[in-house]
């Protein structure tokens, strides 16, 4: 979907829904990354977050467009348009609008690299998340040489 395809769009489910026009300027926002949408104090714009329609669909793009023209005609109205605000969940209801969007992004969790050492001697082995220079360091209980085993990743 292209910007002036969700200028539309916007423009038509704000005369619609709220039956009060858009005035403002409607776009793709690429640098989102875990919210739908958000509503632009300063410049009253409105920024979609582009992967709502792929993974989502259009059901959930339209719900968000509400909620951040809730917030919009709100604002300009002068009445409470933040999330805790009375006005902004009376309109909310009111319009059938989402309060929170679908999750977006996945959260990356960080896989974590163990090196495993063993004493020559006594076969002791050490649990290390950080590499060490065997050369250095020599065995805690029997002073024995140290020599690496594996890595393990989780």
């Amino acid at each position: 979907m292209l910007d002036q395809d969700l200028q539309k769009l916007v423009e038509t489910i704000s005369n619609e829904v709220f039956k009060k026009p858009f005035l403002h300027q409607a776009m793709h926002n690429h640098r989102l990354r875990t919210t739908g949408g958000r509503y632009m104090l300063g410049d009253h714009s409105i920024q979609i977050n582009p992967l709502v329609l792929p993974l989502h669909g259009m059901e959930e793009l339209i719900g968000v467009i509400k909620h951040e023209l809730c917030h919009y005609h709100l604002h300009l109205e002068g009445k409470g348009y933040q999330h805790r605000d009375q006005d902004f969940k009376e309109l909310l209801a009111k319009t059938s609008s989402p309060r929170y969007c679908k999750p977006l992004a996945q959260r990356n969790k960080r896989t974590t690299t163990f090196h495993i050492y063993e004493c020559k001697l006594c076969k002791l082995q050490y649990k290390r998340k950080r590499r060490m220079d065997i050369a250095k360091y020599r065995c805690g209980k029997c002073s024995g040489e140290i020599i690496k085993v594996k890595s393990i990743s989780t």
